[in-house]
């Protein structure tokens, strides 16, 4: 089962996208239990870029180590500003100014961000079946986040509101920007080129907020919590959706965000904070279906592969 898993490399992208997300539902929790009380959210991106950037370069360093085009490292820097620099310092500062409600529904935009940007800049085809698949995964999406409070789009909230939408487009563009060099190195080689840039970036805004920090008065859970984050949510994430991304499109490696309120439920429900009601069971359903549409190729499209 392991041999077969590990040849079928289609397979074993959409098994890191679930694994990726995973890790994506948990971090919520606890980066909210680390921010602001002991690292400030700049500080905190900046810890993270440091500590996924030394990773990915012992990687790269030992086991990959291979020669990049100048025209590509100048890709990889454009990346690193709308992969690590907007992506986090935008989302981490419109959360802070906006509900986790907002910045859910506003974050389930980015399939449709991810599709439209495809198709202007690498020119993957908008079909019908994409298009449905998008559209139930954010409906089914929309009920879970809204099911767990209300909406607020009030003037209160607009700074965080952009900031949000700015960290979804960043994301998105990133996605398709970094596509074309994904598939010709090893994502290990992509990853450190885009997080030494990245970390050049997010050094003016995060410097002051990390030196400021009191490291004798974090406990030992918080310290557990941040190495969760800068381990599992940076470095493994990011690894994982780069795995993805090489075997499967922008479109399909965004979609997988909307598996993110079912394992949120999931874990409430797994706690015993929530339970289990029709309505989660039709948009688990809706969003597993919009899944299957965009990430399963039409049989023409196989076809067109094989031969």
């Amino acid at each position: 089962m392991l041999k077969i898993l590990l040849l079928n490399k289609p397979l074993l992208a959409h098994l890191s996208l679930i694994i990726a997300n995973l890790i994506y539902a948990l971090n919520f929790t606890f980066a909210k239990d680390v921010m602001p009380d002991f690292i400030m959210p700049s500080g905190f991106i900046l810890l993270r870029v440091i500590g996924a950037l030394s990773l990915f370069s012992l990687s790269y360093f030992l086991f990959i180590n291979e020669k990049v085009e100048t025209k590509d490292i100048f890709r990889m820097a454009i990346c690193g500003i709308f992969g690590v620099a907007i992506n986090q310092l935008f989302f981490f500062e419109g959360l802070n100014l906006t509900t986790p409600i907002n910045a859910s529904i506003i974050m389930a935009i980015n399939p449709i961000l991810v599709i439209l940007l495809s198709f202007f800049l690498i020119r993957e085809a908008i079909t019908f079946r994409k298009s449905l698949g998008i559209l139930l995964g954010l409906f089914g999406a929309s009920i879970l986040i809204l099911k767990a409070g209300g909406v607020d789009f009030s003037s209160n909230h607009q700074t965080g509101n952009l900031f949000v939408f700015i960290n979804a487009s960043s994301y998105g563009l990133y996605l398709v920007l970094v596509k074309p060099v994904i598939q010709k190195y090893h994502p290990i080689t992509v990853l450190f080129y885009v997080f030494s840039f990245g970390l050049l970036y997010v050094i003016p805004f995060g410097f002051a907020d990390l030196a400021n920090v009191k490291w004798e008065i974090i406990p030992s859970n918080i310290y557990l919590k941040i190495v969760f984050v800068v381990v599992c949510t940076t470095f493994i994430a990011y690894l994982l959706n780069s795995l993805a991304l090489k075997q499967l499109s922008p479109t399909t490696v965004s979609i997988y965000i909307y598996l993110q309120p079912i394992l949120a439920s999931i874990f409430a429900i797994f706690w015993g904070v929530d339970s289990l009601d029709n309505q989660k069971i039709i948009a688990a359903l809706l969003i597993f279906l919009g899944v299957y549409l965009v990430s399963v190729c039409p049989l023409k499209e196989r076809k067109q592969k094989l031969s």
